[in-house]
């Protein structure tokens, strides 16, 4: 009973470190509002059936998403300053103690470094077939760096219970939606197992 008591302490105690590590960099930028605008658009352009009326949506989210790229990029870099004790993350889906400390984990730091060369790529992209196609890319970019956040400060498991429940996507699916450079980059990171 004591030790699961420690446990739960101790999970609660790294939590609230890590939410506010995570909260004091992000709090210089407004990537959490842009995200929230930039998805909102995409809904609604794909909602759209006149083509131009789609296509004019679009071209209003560009300064939204060419901000994205720009704030997200100087977020990695500056999250890179962070102390590296405190960026471990846990490759297991659940907490444990300790485990950050252990070979199975990766840093925050390079997680991220990760998210922003994706979510440029896909901005600043040509390669996407379509604007759906290239709307759908951004959105798993984002997406993805949302879930490693919520891993960052909960755990594998919570974040990606999170993004099924808000999203109604799945961890599997968001690594499959992205492009596959920042797929090959991201799994090589967080995969429990090393990939070929």
């Amino acid at each position: 009973m004591a030790l699961a008591a420690w446990c739960w302490i101790a999970k609660a105690k790294l939590q609230q470190q890590r939410i506010a590590l995570l909260a004091r960099f992000l709090s210089g930028y407004s990537i959490e509002k842009n995200i929230e605008t930039v998805t909102q658009g995409y809904l609604r352009a794909v909602g759209e059936g006149e083509p131009g009326r789609r296509d004019q949506v679009l071209n209003l989210l560009r300064a939204k998403e060419q901000d994205l790229c720009r704030q997200v990029s100087q977020l990695a870099t500056a999250f890179a300053a962070a102390d590296a004790t405190a960026t471990r993350v846990s490759k297991l889906p659940i907490w444990l103690p300790f485990a950050p400390a252990l070979a199975a984990s990766f840093d925050m730091r390079e997680a991220l470094q990760v998210h922003a060369r994706g979510i440029c790529r896909a901005i600043e992209g040509e390669t996407a077939s379509s604007p759906k196609d290239r709307a759908f890319a951004i959105s798993a970019e984002l997406l993805l760096m949302q879930h490693t956040c919520h891993w960052f400060c909960r755990s594998k498991s919570v974040a990606s219970a999170r993004m099924l429940s808000r999203h109604r996507t799945s961890y599997e699916q968001l690594a499959a939606a992205v492009l596959p450079q920042t797929r090959s980059e991201y799994l090589g990171l967080v995969s429990l197992t090393r990939r070929a």
